[in-house]
């Protein structure tokens, strides 16, 4: 079901102790006569909209919530929750027998409670359901059951924005105490480290593109995509796909200024920048995984997209951190052979049945690499002694796993020894356990 409300600017602070739940109000007016109110069959007031009157917000104290605009033609509640049409300021319409104007209709305004959403695994979307256009002035609010849809309409774009950062704000505020909760009874290496909303950009060749929102977690050595948010344990284990961190590679759809680590891993794999954005596409990421294949992801804000980028290299770098090291089955010259990338010393290769080391080098002797796409790939090593480039041809049945181990260990170790970076994973910490 989906409700739509036109909103003003007026801000109305709640006095609820729960802090969990925005509140949509909207003007009611009860009409009395004679300084009593009409009374129905039941003996209740008469309430009706008499006119088209905007819905008012409010978020519990404490939340951030955008500045009310003074310039707005309706009364903010937060300064007048009882004002009556007819110029009286008072919450009851005083009235006198004697008074010439005791029987005419006199009428009072009410703000009531019309929806009140809960927050907790909310999201919000300025873009129209199933497809790739945005809203103007305005945005959806669905709470976790994904049944109840409302549409705020505002006045403005800055008022829209104003009032979309502060509720994102605010859902993002309740999930990293969930997040807290939750990793307070895990273990150190099954931590969550981010998760929320994205909106799934369809792939340009699917026969019926449409946008479908999807809930992402990065969570000990997984990505986990879910349809809806997992609630329970049990939930954890009904995910729509999972990766392992270290084997997928994070993309950003814009000219964003990474981290100097994160630049130097791209060039030792040769990896292109970024190209630029395609229309309508601000704030996207792609997750690179296997055989060519790609899940694009939307967000609502920039700073979402900076959020995700960063907790992604924190989880990646985690991972990397426990593991220490991965080994990969592969081929050169018909022998069969093991490839280990260690986060100490760097690349070895040794075959398969004797364990003999054939070659080993350093993170930092690797100068470049190029593959086929399918299968092969060519590793270009500097020889420490003789400064000589040697050429190390290996066939892999999993290839861009293994690129994007590679890209992730590398990644890791720059990390590492990265003051800015380390820093700002201390500070993180309070995520954790």
């Amino acid at each position: 079901m989906t409700d739509f409300y036109l909103v003003s600017s007026g801000i109305r602070s709640s006095n609820l102790s729960v802090t969990e739940v925005l509140t949509i109000q909207k003007l009611d007016v009860v009409c009395t006569r004679g300084g009593d109110p009409q009374l129905n069959g039941v003996g209740l007031p008469i309430l009706g909209l008499t006119r088209e009157v905007p819905s008012f917000l409010k978020l519990p104290l404490g939340s951030p919530v955008p500045p009310a605009d003074q310039s707005s033609r309706v009364s903010s509640p937060l300064c007048d929750s009882g004002l009556h049409l007819n110029g009286n300021s008072s919450n009851t319409a005083p009235s006198s027998p004697s008074s010439p104007s005791a029987n005419e209709p006199k009428y009072e305004k009410r703000w009531l409670d019309a929806v009140s959403l809960p927050l907790l695994m909310a999201r919000v979307s300025k873009y129209k359901a199933g497809t790739d256009k945005l809203r103007s002035n305005s945005f959806e609010v669905c709470a976790l059951d994904g049944t109840s849809i409302n549409i705020l309409q505002f006045c403005t774009a800055a008022e829209s924005t104003d009032w979309l950062q502060a509720i994102s704000t605010n859902i993002s505020d309740l999930t990293l105490e969930n997040m807290k909760m939750i990793n307070r009874y895990c273990s150190p290496d099954d931590q969550i480290v981010h998760m929320g909303w994205v909106c799934g950009n369809p792939h340009p060749d699917d026969a019926a593109p449409s946008s479908t929102f999807k809930f992402l977690a990065l969570r000990g050595p997984w990505l986990y995509i879910f349809r809806s948010p997992p609630v329970s344990a049990t939930d954890w284990g009904q995910a729509e796909t999972l990766y392992i961190l270290y084997e997928v590679l994070f993309k950003v759809h814009k000219l964003w200024m990474a981290e100097d680590c994160w630049i130097q891993a791209k060039f030792y794999l040769g990896l292109q920048q970024d190209e630029e954005l395609q229309d309508g596409e601000p704030f996207c990421f792609s997750i690179l995984v296997g055989h060519g294949q790609s899940h694009t992801f939307s967000v609502e804000m920039t700073s979402d997209l900076s959020v995700w980028e960063k907790s992604f290299q924190r989880a990646v770098f985690m991972e990397v951190q426990r593991v220490g090291s991965k080994t990969y089955m592969c081929s050169s010259q018909s022998k069969v052979l093991c490839l280990t990338i260690d986060f100490g010393s760097g690349f070895t290769c040794s075959e398969s049945s004797s364990k003999k080391i054939l070659w080993r080098y350093k993170f930092s002797q690797l100068k470049g690499s190029s593959d086929d796409g399918k299968t092969r790939v060519k590793l270009l090593f500097k020889n420490a002694e003789n400064k000589q480039i040697e050429m190390k041809e290996l066939e892999f049945s999993n290839l861009t796993a293994v690129l994007h181990c590679i890209h992730s260990f590398i990644a890791s170790k720059v990390a590492s020894v990265d003051p800015v970076f380390v820093n700002s994973q201390s500070i993180s910490g309070k995520y954790m356990i």
